[in-house]
């Protein structure tokens, strides 16, 4: 069973058990609630009629007083009233008057006169002045005969004198009953729904995430280049994030392995063409030849120096501790002389270079400044699109020089943005798809730590990349 399938049975079966628990508890609930309110209406009205058959009970008259008369023209009057959904027709209040051995005195149904009351406990609680109540059956056999008692006492000069109960058929009830049984019912079965179609895309959604995560693990397993999907979820999102990562580390020593196997055949190559040179120079051969020979040996030996001379640049800076030829630099003129060095390459690709630079004296080791800025100037070019701008500014503020360098590329990935400066770690540029040695921005750090100051990496908000260098001036 797919895992979308199992977590929509679950939250529908926890849900549905759920509904019913409340439906039935509800349920439950919703009778007795009726019963309490009906029986406190009741109340007041046994009271209220205390007080008008007072002056009857003591004056003996109840039986075919006035209120007798009132009663029969109550239970003959015609009701045309519709309470909510019920059409009400008839009146169905009972009232029976006793004396205070419990003798009834008056039924309004006209058939109990003259019965001995006093076992029951709405007159026996009541004479012995406690609240009497009782629900009996007209019928015994009819569960729906049920008929709702309550009295009150009727006092005349400080003393009881007699009690009055009145009644209303539990049947009274019944149709509210039902019809709000059936409206919980009907209300149930419609959020039910409700909650099966949330379920439903719920379930839909979490899932189509997870399957956008595992397409996203094939795709890496395929070795097929594929952008990490942007999840809503949190904790997806840092799956992904995590496993993005891993993914880069895992490129990251493959390409230290082709790295060196790149290397291996650079210093091979013009290795082998020097040893050639060097065989045929042993040689007779003309003056010409002899000298192209020579001049093809010191351009390999050059070749094969500027490929070493990169990383033993990095692991000698890494060693050192502190700045070994301080002097006066000029920045603002060490920074446009790098850009008019890098014309050729920028203008390749139509980008303008601003530059935006105050008057900054500092002090420093030139070489590994103008290394540092080299290299920020090369990202800079390498990751803009054609007819880009690149904008750098220059300034000093707190004893400090700032430089900024922004550029209008892709930006740096969020996965990316912790290994910048890892050595052996680069992007791939937008223009080829190649990376570089992974030394550059490494070298730049070096530069800028033996230095006494800081350099940032980061996206600007407004899109691209911005590089920040904050040295103090005296380092």
């Amino acid at each position: 069973m797919r895992f979308s399938t199992r977590l929509f049975l679950a939250y529908f079966a926890l849900l549905g058990i759920a509904l019913w628990l409340v439906m039935r508890s509800f349920s439950q609930e919703l009778v007795p609630g009726m019963r309490q309110s009906l029986e406190e209406m009741l109340n007041d009205t046994a009271n209220l009629m205390a007080e008008v058959v007072r002056s009857e009970v003591a004056a003996g008259t109840i039986a075919d007083g006035e209120f007798s008369g009132q009663m029969a023209a109550f239970n003959r009057r015609r009701i045309d009233a519709v309470i909510w959904f019920f059409h009400k027709r008839d009146p169905n209040l009972i009232v029976y008057v006793t004396d205070r051995h419990g003798i009834v005195l008056y039924d309004s149904r006209g058939r109990d006169v003259g019965k001995d009351y006093s076992q029951w406990n709405d007159i026996y609680l009541t004479l012995r002045g406690r609240y009497g109540a009782r629900s009996s059956r007209d019928d015994p056999a009819d569960e729906f005969s049920s008929v709702m008692y309550v009295a009150a006492p009727i006092v005349s000069e400080g003393r009881t004198i007699g009690v009055l109960t009145v009644g209303k058929p539990s049947v009274a009830v019944q149709p509210f009953v039902e019809a709000a049984l059936s409206n919980i019912r009907e209300k149930g079965l419609w959020l039910l729904l409700a909650a099966l179609l949330v379920g439903a895309g719920l379930s839909h959604w979490l899932t189509l995430s997870i399957r956008r995560l595992t397409a996203y693990a094939r795709a890496v397993q395929e070795g097929r280049r594929v952008a990490m999907p942007r999840l809503r979820e949190k904790e997806l999102a840092q799956l992904a994030s995590a496993m993005e990562a891993m993914r880069s580390e895992l490129e990251g020593k493959d390409y230290i392995e082709r790295y060196l196997l790149t290397l291996t055949h650079e210093l091979k190559s013009p290795l082998a063409a020097i040893q050639g040179a060097a065989e045929l120079l042993g040689e007779d051969m003309a003056p010409e030849q002899r000298a192209r020979f020579i001049a093809n040996i010191q351009n390999e030996s050059g070749r094969l120096r500027q490929v070493v001379e990169r990383l033993l640049h990095l692991a000698a800076l890494e060693k050192r501790q502190d700045l070994e030829r301080v002097e006066e630099i000029d920045l603002a003129a060490l920074l446009r002389r790098l850009v008019e060095d890098k014309a050729p390459v920028s203008g390749r690709k139509a980008l303008q270079v601003t530059i935006e630079a105050a008057p900054v004296v500092a002090h420093g080791e030139r070489f590994l400044l103008q290394q540092a800025l080299s290299n920020l100037l090369d990202n800079a070019i390498e990751f803009s699109p054609p007819g880009a701008v690149i904008e750098v500014t220059l300034g000093a503020d707190d004893g400090h020089w700032i430089l900024r360098l922004r550029d209008h590329g892709p930006g740096i990935p969020d996965y990316a943005r912790e290994r910048l400066f890892e050595s052996f770690y680069s992007l791939p540029r937008p223009d080829t798809g190649r990376k570089s040695t992974g030394l550059g921005l490494s070298l730049v750090r070096e530069a800028v730590t033996l230095h006494g100051g800081v350099v940032d990496v980061d996206n600007h908000p407004d899109g691209g990349a911005i590089a920040t260098l904050r040295v103090p001036l005296s380092p």
